[in-house]
Parts: C-alpha cells; structure tokens; sequence
C-alpha cells in the first residue's frame, strides 16, 4: 500500500466512498427547502447569484443540528468545502470555511466526489483551454505550466481539445450572466479538489489498494490461505494476563502524572496564557541548570534520558569518567546517519567507519564479532539503516549497565542538587495586560539549530575520507 503523491487522481477505487456516503446525507440535509441552510439572492460584484449563503450560517446549522460548538462545526464545514460538496465564490483558491459573511453555494451533485467518473486530463486540458480563451493567455503560474505540459503531452488531439474549448466557452457566452458565474465557479472549485496548486494539501489524495474496499472480496483460495495465516500468528502470538497489563498502566499513569501538562499547570507559568517566557527559558535545550522535574524524569527509563538533549549532555560527562564515551558518541553518529540528507551519508558512514570501527580506531566500539562484521561489510554500499545493529547491542549495553550506575553516580546527585523548582506566578490582570504589550518572539529554531551544528563541527575530529574497500582489503590480505 502507497500513498499517491502526483495528484493525477486517475485511480481505480475509491477508499473513502463509505464516508463520503454519510457527507452526502448531511449535505441532503443542509438543502432541504424547510430544514436546510437559508439561502437568498446575494450581489457578488454586480452580478446577483441566486441560493447564495454566508459561512456563518453554514457554521449556525451545523452546530444547531449536529450538537457541536462553534470550533468543531467550522472545522466540518471546512472539510465539506474541502471535498467539494459547497464552494466559495470569493477566494477560490483557499478551500476553507470562513465563519463571516464570505458567500458560499452548494456543488452541483455532477461535481461531487461520490460520483464514479474520475478526473480526466482531457477534461483538465479542455477546462484549461478554456479558461485561456476566456483570459486570452493569462492564467496562474501554475494552471499555465499543467497547460503547457498537457499540450506537450496530447498534441496529437490538441485541436479537438481546442475545438471542444471553443464551444464550452461559445455555450457559456449564450447564458444569462448569473447563470455564466456560478458555472463557472462550481467549475473552478471542482478542478481546485482535484488539481490543486502545488504544495497545497487536497483532501482527494487516497490510497492505492490492490483490492477494491468497496466490493466483497471472493471467497477464493488465497482469500482462505490469508485467513488461515492470520489466525495462526494471532494464535501464536504472546499475551498478558489483563491484571499485569492494567497495573503496568497504572504504574505508568502514575509515574507520569506530574510531568503531563494536561493533568499539572506549568511552572511558573503556562507561557501561552500569561505571555511570559519563562517557562520555555528554563526548558531550553541547552539550559545550564534544569529544572528539578526535568532531571527527574531522566529516571524514569533509559529513553527519556537519551531523548532530552540537556540529559544527554550530563549522561556524557559521566561517560567520560568511566572511560566509555565513545558508546554514546557511537550511538549519536548512528542517529545523524539514520536521519541526514542522502548526499552526506556516504561521507558519514566513512567517517564512523574510521572512528568506530576501523581497526585501531581512535574511540573503537566493544560489539560482538558477528554484529561487527555484518555492520562493517554494509558500509561498503551504505544506506539508512546499516548502523542499526550495532547502535541496538549498544544501546542495551549502556541500558542494562551505565543507565544505573549514572542514576548511583556523584554527576546525578549533583544536577539533583542544582537543579530548580520554580516558583508559581501570580500574574494580575493588570501584568497580564502587560505582558501582552511587552510580548517578544522566542529564540528562532534556525538560531538553535546552527548553534548545535557549530558545537557538532567543533567536537568532531575532522579528518580526511577513507576508501572503505581498500581498508577491508587490507584487513583480508592480513588474514
């Protein structure tokens, strides 16, 4: 199963029809003559539309009718405008549900998302030509290169396209004015659900399946054999006792409760409420004395530890104590080669090769011979993943040994004596009202980022790339 990211939409099943089934009798609904959404003449420049509405009273009716408040209803009247079932005959382009006097109008049931007929691009071509006859040659940025790659691409029939143009547009000249508008907006919405600009989102991007979820499958052989399968692994597959499994959650909940910001207030303040920025000041990344709920939650497991980068930082100064820095090193250079960019990773797996592997390496790794050698001979072509291996076998080495002697250590105990606990503020209405005015910007995350990557540059022994195949032949030739 893969996502479909060229927004061709040409596909052969539709995944969502259930749930597009249950949009549908909404929208029934919502235009029944009695009960429905009020719509009335509305002037759109100089042009009246007709059965025109404003998102506030699409907003009102959903609320009313569906038992929801304000912020839900607008978010299912922004999914409705997504799916094409109403559109904006303002801002076309920005397919969202404004709870204001923005006017909106049902989709013709031709242009649902319900409907089998999928969106051909010979139908996009004739809408495009169109469109460029109407404007004589001006479009968008992007509805002119899909014109031009269209045209590159269906040359062949181009001029029935363009024929079939003409006459569209010579049809639409011989309606009244009003009629001309709306068609033309339901039109314009209908080719914005299903081309839409790019790096835009559109709710019509589905999945390939290879079986169509709308129909039942046959009940044939392989549908047996996949039955069979699936019930032996759930057989096989190992189960707790639900005792076990609660107090597990129990036991979780309970460690965890003063660190959720659901269930304790910030300290000293919800930054957010009171627009004071003390609380981020004292949680940056890099802080020098953390707070004391911050270096509690280090013990809480191994994870949590490795995942806050302040942890990290004091997790090694006690490695390098106990002579063993290069483990987590190991393990940070497994990270940056798992999520680096493609261009640099050749260059990355050279050079923990050579500080971590290589023989007589500088910080040279303790790892099994068998994890060794399969890491070593997968850095010959490397990818991704091809640390993961041996940044598991050490992770569980620092896991089951370091973890709890740095939780016994004099570094912990330390912090832990440092560390702070903030006292509550108790801001007025007045200080609130001050600090709205005084409000400045928290440092930019590209600030943090480039100060992190100078610190990586200056701890890193630069040194020149190694051939890693010249080095495993040297080490053949040795046997």
């Amino acid at each position: 199963m893969t996502i479909r990211s060229d927004r061709d939409h040409g596909q052969h099943y539709r995944p969502r029809m259930a749930c597009l089934k249950k949009v549908e009798a909404v929208v029934v609904q919502m235009q029944d003559p009695s009960t429905g959404v009020k719509g009335s003449e509305q002037k759109l420049n100089v042009t009246s539309i007709p059965h025109a509405f404003a998102g506030q009273d699409i907003v009102a009716w959903i609320s009313k009718h569906m038992n929801m408040d304000n912020n839900e209803a607008q978010a299912f009247g922004t999914m409705l405008v997504a799916f094409g079932y109403i559109y904006p005959l303002q801002d076309h382009k920005k397919l969202i549900l404004k709870p204001d006097g923005s006017l909106y109008r049902f989709q013709t049931p031709y242009f649902w998302p319900v409907q089998k007929s999928k969106a051909e691009d010979t139908d996009y071509a004739i809408y495009l030509a169109k469109r460029n006859i109407r404007k004589k040659g001006v479009l968008d940025a992007y509805e002119q290169e899909e014109y031009n790659k269209l045209h590159k691409w269906m040359n062949h029939k181009w001029d029935f396209i363009v024929m079939q143009a003409k006459e569209q547009y010579q049809a639409g000249k011989a309606r009244q004015k009003a009629d001309r508008v709306v068609f033309d907006c339901q039109e314009r919405a209908y080719w914005i659900v299903h081309r839409p600009p790019p790096q835009t989102h559109s709710a019509m991007d589905v999945l390939d399946r290879h079986i169509d979820p709308n129909t039942e499958e046959k009940k044939t052989y392989d549908y047996y054999r996949r039955i069979i399968i699936y019930t032996q692994q759930a057989v096989m597959r190992s189960r707790v006792k639900s005792t076990v499994s609660l107090g597990a959650l129990v036991k979780y909940m309970t460690t965890f409760k003063n660190h959720d910001p659901f269930l304790t207030p910030c300290l000293p303040s919800n930054p957010w409420q009171t627009d004071d920025d003390t609380y981020w000041e004292l949680n940056m990344a890099d802080v020098e004395v953390p707070t004391k709920m911050r270096v509690e939650r280090w013990s809480f497991s191994f994870y949590e530890l490795l995942n806050d980068p302040r942890g990290r930082a004091d997790f090694k100064i006690f490695l390098k104590k106990e002579f063993s820095g290069e483990n987590l090193a190991f393990w940070e250079a497994a990270e940056e080669l798992r999520w680096g960019t493609e261009a640099s990773m050749s260059e990355k797996a050279e050079q923990v090769f050579k500080t971590f592997l290589a023989p007589g390496a500088p910080r040279w790794i303790n790892i099994d011979g068998r994890t060794m050698g399969l890491t070593v001979k997968g850095l010959e072509h490397p990818h991704r993943y091809v640390l993961d291996a041996a940044q598991t076998h050490i992770f569980m080495l620092m896991k089951k040994d370091t973890f709890y002697r740095y939780l016994k250590s004099p570094v912990y105990k330390e912090i832990q004596k440092k560390a702070i606990s903030p006292v509550p503020h108790n801001f007025s209405d007045a200080q609130l009202q001050e600090n709205s005015r005084n409000r400045r910007p928290s440092i930019s995350p590209i600030i943090t980022y480039q100060k992190e990557q100078e610190e990586k540059a200056k701890a890193a022994a630069a040194a020149g790339p190694i051939d890693i195949k010249k080095l495993m032949a040297s080490k053949l030739d040795r046997k």
